[in-house]
């Protein structure tokens, strides 16, 4: 019998809706979960469990009178901690931010709580989100479930530990050059980043989108259905559509007849590691045996474009830590600030020339996939590393190498999910990008879902360590 800490959200309303099993019970078996878990994995900042449980009796009581708030009532979740919750500060994932309540709920999480989800905690992020790891001034160290030695990803780092370990079935991260998917595919989930402001979020940024992060495709459908809907403090927004997010399950056939890019080389950074390629390949010959046609691609990205967007938001990290009084920029990372640091003597000529390449970025990309109905790739060359090392190189001067596959997707603002696809020999998880055109949100999630029925079967989830 599954675990209540396991079940998907899905589930866990069709159970409310029946009178089989109460908020309060799944509650405090994540919160059980928790206890657990948390010693070996510090995924969490602001874990109330008192605050949940009264969220869940207040949803407990909605349910008995027939009137659930929406459609994630009672559902634990969490929420990456730069996704501001009223009254509660925002660090930042460093010890240099001044600790400030927020006055508000962001676009996300007033999403979340209008529908009724039970805010377990928020999430642990790195310094300023700067790193795809879990290393961080403010928070402990980070680790991933499936293999304590190593680290989770990033930015997005206790949201991918967190929904890898069982602590509900519903988690927000946000992402700017792969911080969903990075973690998701480093941790054995699902994640989707979004169309460029398909999802609002405040404050609006070039490429930075909030999603789900989750272990199916179908519960991130379900927390599209809440997530996308409009705020005006958004200015990057789409125009609000009612999608049918529901209809994200056409079964595996939804795969016949597409046209699919198969991208194996991202054209710059790390070599992509062989058992990281077998997969990615496996999970291609599976999607051709199920009626798709697999078109090798050749790489469309440049180390030039990686190392401009690099370029560019060391400038605009150096800028907004000089700001900062000299108290403060001192409890920053050391390797954030010799990365930030290293643009100080850059001229107007190579700041420009570096922002132009956002934009070759995206033109790149679109053109690149153009020929394809979706795009499969690697989501990182490389599975999960050390946990204490803040990037794959552990060099602050070569701190992006690992995001050739996942960063133009930002800046093209195309949708882009990450799904588990294989495992290494030590038991380390495997993600596959699906890449759709802009706008093309419930196709990704399709096609991710259609490529869960079909995948190689899944191994269980990891259990946290004995006592």
């Amino acid at each position: 019998m599954t675990e209540l800490h396991d079940l998907p959200a899905h589930d866990l309303i069709a159970a409310y809706r029946q009178r089989k099993l109460s908020p309060v019970e799944v509650t405090q078996a994540v919160l059980a979960h928790i206890e657990r878990w948390e010693p070996h994995i510090q995924a969490t900042y602001l874990l109330r469990p008192e605050a949940a449980l009264a969220q869940a009796r207040a949803s407990e009581a909605r349910w008995l009178r027939g009137e659930p708030k929406g459609l994630l009532d009672g559902v634990p979740s969490t929420i990456k901690e730069n996704i501001a919750t009223e009254g509660d500060p925002t660090p930042l994932g460093t010890a240099a931010v001044e600790l400030v309540p927020a006055a508000a709920d962001a676009p996300p999480a007033a999403r979340m709580r209008e529908a009724g989800a039970v805010i377990v905690a928020k999430t642990t992020m790195p310094d300023y989100g700067m790193l795809s790891s879990g290393l961080s001034t403010f928070h402990p160290l980070s680790r991933n479930p499936w293999d304590v030695s190593k680290g989770p990803g990033g930015s997005s780092a206790g949201g991918g530990a967190a929904a890898a370990a069982g602590y509900g079935p519903l988690h927000i991260g946000t992402d700017i050059g792969g911080s969903l998917r990075l973690p998701a595919s480093w941790c054995g989930i699902f994640s989707l980043k979004p169309s460029l402001g398909r999802i609002p979020i405040d404050p609006p940024y070039t490429g930075r989108a909030a999603g789900p992060m989750t272990r199916t495709a179908a519960d991130a459908a379900l927390m599209m259905q809440v997530l996308s809907l409009p705020d005006a403090r958004d200015s990057m927004s789409l125009p609000y559509q009612d999608i049918a997010w529901s209809q994200f399950n056409k079964g595996a056939e939804r795969l016949r007849g597409l046209r699919i890019g198969l991208l194996l080389d991202a054209g710059c950074g790390l070599p992509v590691e062989p058992e990281v390629k077998a997969a990615v390949e496996r999970a291609a010959k599976l999607m051709e045996a199920a009626g798709a046609t697999i078109v090798p691609m050749a790489p469309f990205m440049t180390q030039a474009m990686l190392d401009g967007m690099d370029h560019f938001w060391r400038m605009r990290s150096h800028i907004d830590l000089q700001a900062l009084p000299a108290a403060r920029r001192d409890k920053v990372l050391p390797y954030i600030r010799t990365w930030a640091d290293s643009a100080a003597g850059m001229s107007g000529t190579e700041v420009f020339t570096a922002s132009h390449q956002f934009h070759l970025t995206r033109v790149a990309a679109v053109k690149a996939c153009s020929a394809f109905d979706y795009v499969i790739s690697p989501v990182a060359p490389n599975v999960a590393f050390q946990a204490e090392l803040p990037s794959p190189t552990n060099d602050p001067l070569r701190p992006l190498e690992h995001i050739g596959f996942t960063v133009p997707f930002n800046m093209s603002e195309q949708p882009a999910a990450s799904v588990n696809c294989g495992y290494t020999r030590a038991g380390l998880p495997i993600g596959l990008q699906i890449a759709g055109a802009r706008f093309d949100d419930l196709g990704v999630l399709q096609v991710a879902h259609a490529f869960e029925l079909i995948r190689e079967p899944q191994r269980a989830w990891p259990q946290p360590p004995a006592a």
